[in-house]
């Protein structure tokens, strides 16, 4: 099913926004409400100003190479065309750790949560239906994805407006916690943490080849995606700060779900955790997306077998098997729990921001003095270079377990490389 080699462009600005937000799971804050409270010594809010200060640095940057480049590949196929063919291929492998374990961990934390609600059911099953289901609707294209994600999207913010709603009127009713002292060495372990929330305002430069207009749309989308996740995670966080100041009497994993009772009775805490599955759903759907153009544009540059991933559906123009391989590495989850498989997504993610970052800047030192502006003084080295400071603050802020995994998946990266390059593989991208 070769086809050509043409993405079919179904997306325009509200889609892509879209798209990002389903990918980022806006619901994601209550998911890791608890997990960040222990990390950052209760400062959950502060974690998140932290993480969207450093993600809009690095979304500036996303920006500027979306326009310059409007192709599927995202952080790989940028510093592909500014660094060279092999920097380019390491970027992406490291990438990959995000882009491909993603899905595996949503599918994963959705089948958990589905087991829990009907515990008769085994979570193989809902793994599987997972799987199945979003492997189906991101074949056949995402037009139709696209369509059930507005429709989810949409419940998703009503949970969290009803959420925040409830736990607004309780707040005084609870006692003052005085003995969290606020640590901005905690609070950056806790932004590393809450980074994870964010992972879906970079994907939307994956999908620029299935964009209308993708020079004026993804740098659009890139920005709205990360200010609008941003505003909600930080200020959904703070609520909960302030009707919750201290929940060490509940389980970090379940935190929201216990709050959720509390507030509103077991008839709202069952819609929150419905909403919840729903939303990992969504995400789902757009993590394969995702993940699958990132195969494609790799395998259509020949450093990944062009015949098997640098190929198209004839009839739905997506590439079909990107997106079934990405099916197949979530049933990795089937021998994983949610804790070891999250241990190093955020590696991969830091490093290439980082390297998308040096992009810009190096984009800028490009630049003939007569278009050397003061906005493009901002977005192409000031913003950028802050960005890089950033994300390498929670770069070495990650788990030591983290990194130690993150470096040898990127020793598996290079031997590759190497191996490819001496095979006389493709390698080498012209500058456009």
């Amino acid at each position: 099913m070769k086809g050509n080699i043409s993405l079919k462009k179904t997306l325009g600005l509200g889609g892509l926004i879209l798209f990002g937000l389903a990918y980022m799971t806006p619901m994601i804050v209550f998911g890791t409400y608890g997990v960040i409270y222990e990390e950052s010594g209760g400062q959950v809010a502060t974690s998140y100003l932290m993480a969207m200060v450093a993600m809009l640095f690095t979304a500036i940057a996303y920006a500027v190479m979306a326009k310059k480049i409007p192709e599927s590949g995202s952080s790989y196929g940028y510093v592909t065309k500014v660094f060279g063919d092999k920097l380019g291929f390491l970027v992406g492998w490291v990438i990959l750790l995000d882009y491909l374990f993603l899905p595996m961990v949503i599918w994963l934390i959705g089948g958990v949560y589905l087991e829990a609600y009907a515990p008769s059911v085994p979570s193989w099953f809902w793994l599987l239906a997972f799987i199945a289901l979003t492997t189906v609707l991101n074949i056949v294209g995402f037009g139709v994805a696209k369509k059930v994600n507005l429709v989810l999207m949409i419940l998703q913010l009503a949970v969290i407006i009803a959420f925040c709603a409830m736990a607004i009127t309780i707040i005084g009713d609870q006692p003052v916690e005085t003995s969290v002292v606020p640590d901005m060495n905690l609070a950056f372990v806790g932004a590393a943490i809450a980074c994870y929330s964010f992972l879906g305002f970079d994907a939307v430069s994956t999908m620029a080849e299935d964009t209308q207009e993708p020079q004026k749309n993804v740098p659009k989308a890139i920005i709205w995606v990360t200010l609008l996740g941003g505003t909600i995670f930080a200020g959904a966080s703070y609520i909960l700060g302030a009707a919750f100041p201290d929940i060490s009497l509940f389980a970090s994993d379940s935190a929201a779900a216990d709050m959720a009772t509390q507030i509103g009775g077991i008839a709202f805490s069952s819609i929150f955790v419905a909403t919840l599955v729903v939303a990992q759903f969504t995400s789902g759907v757009s993590a394969q997306a995702g993940a699958s153009r990132l195969l494609f544009a790799m395998g259509r540059d020949g450093v990944l077998p062009s015949k098997v991933f640098g190929v198209l559906h004839d009839k739905f123009h997506t590439p079909w098997v990107s997106i079934i391989l990405v099916g197949l590495v979530g049933l990795l989850a089937l021998k994983m729990d949610i804790t070891t498989s999250t241990s190093f997504i955020n590696f991969g993610a830091f490093l290439a921001f980082i390297f998308v970052n040096l992009c810009a800047v190096f984009t800028y030192l490009r630049m003939a003095p007569a278009e050397r502006t003061l906005i493009s003084l901002f977005t192409h080295l000031v913003a950028p270079a802050l960005g890089v400071i950033c994300i390498a603050k929670l770069l070495v802020s990650l788990d030591s377990h983290a990194i130690t995994l993150g470096m040898c998946w990127l020793a598996v990266g290079a031997a590759l490389m190497m191996f490819l390059t001496k095979r006389g593989t493709k390698l080498e991208l012209e500058m456009e």
